[in-house]
């Protein structure tokens, strides 16, 4: 089970609804061991593609670079989708090598960057096999 606060909540989606029609990207880093989200990383999808998302490898690399000395791991990653259901792609899949992250999806196909009904659904990808997890929002 996922355990966010609402307003990382609202974060990522605020972040998918201002990069639409192109996916938004980033990650919720928390404490090493904790599975807590708490400091929002937006990244900027360098592919800029409404169909696929891939984080700049010198932006990722600073990333893990501040997570470790932070003593952080990225406990949330997260993307959207603009015009399909929350639920992992096969390139999503493929992509997902944080075994112990939760990744979240949120898909803004209804109304793009306006305000209004969104899909916020999170998953387990492990060795390829995708499980959805149940979301406690506090």
């Amino acid at each position: 089970m996922l355990t966010i606060r609402q307003d990382l909540v609202d974060a990522i989606v605020a972040h998918a609804r201002a990069d639409h029609p192109d996916e938004a990207c980033g990650v919720i880093a928390g404490p090493f061991g904790s599975d807590r989200p708490e400091r929002f990383i937006p990244m900027v999808n360098s592919a800029r593609s409404p169909t696929f998302y891939e984080f700049d490898s010198g932006d990722l690399f600073r990333l893990y670079r501040d997570m470790d000395l932070a003593d952080e791991v990225p406990v949330v990653i997260y993307h959207s989708h603009t015009a399909t259901e929350a639920y992992p792609s096969r390139t999503d899949v493929s992509y997902a090598s944080e075994p112990q992250a939760h990744y979240v999806l949120v898909s803004t196909r209804e109304t793009g960057p306006d305000a209004g009904p969104y899909e916020f659904r999170s998953y387990s990808i492990v060795d390829g096999q995708i499980t959805e997890e149940e979301i406690n929002i506090v």
